[in-house]
């Protein structure tokens, strides 16, 4: 039941981060706080942790939100330059190698490298996300995308919906902000 609560907190979450609302980040914090109770029961210790840096992350990307908002009327997408792209690709790279040969030893963590990895690439994604940067959605979708079967194996039946249901949302939340970012550069025109 605490799962399902978790899920159905973070599907909200989403759509309101899709809808470039900052009201997303009151229920981030609900969400990730249990999710992190979840993530430690079932052995994903790389999980449980992410949802302590998400709480951090949606604290900071709440202010930045309401900055964006208060100065431009609306939450501004931004997009990132081919070297910050480069850039985030080679430390996710380098920070998945480390953080997963460090699960592995150290840890009784179950799948140490695919959990590393969708723990990474979140913490780019939400870091992105924080920076209202459209890039943000192309992670998360990979995010979901490899997150469905790790779950399913895991038997967490409600996130493993949760990540169905969250790659359509990220699919949504990218067409969105791609249409936003097309009238907000229409409007730098005129």
């Amino acid at each position: 039941m605490v799962e399902a609560l978790a899920a159905a907190l973070v599907i909200v979450n989403v759509a309101l981060v899709a809808a470039r609302s900052v009201w997303n980040y009151p229920v981030a914090l609900a969400a990730v706080a249990i999710y992190g109770w979840v993530f430690l029961g079932a052995h994903l210790y790389s999980d449980a942790l992410l949802q302590v840096f998400f709480f951090a992350a949606n604290l900071y990307g709440w202010a930045n939100w309401a900055r964006s908002r208060a100065s431009a009327g609306e939450v501004v997408v931004e997009r990132l330059d081919p070297l910050a792209r480069l850039t985030w690709l080679g430390g996710g790279v380098a920070a998945w190698l480390v953080w997963s040969a460090l699960m592995h030893r150290y840890t009784d963590a179950s799948y140490p490298w695919w959990d590393g990895g969708i723990a990474i690439a979140s913490v780019a994604a939400q870091v992105m996300q924080a920076r209202r940067a459209i890039e943000s959605w192309w992670v998360w979708i990979a995010v979901d995308v490899a997150s469905v079967p790790l779950y399913a194996a895991k038997g967490l039946v409600f996130t493993t919906g949760l990540y169905l249901v969250l790659l359509g949302l990220s699919i949504w939340g990218l067409i969105d902000w791609r249409r936003a970012r097309g009238r907000q550069g229409r409007m730098a025109l005129a």
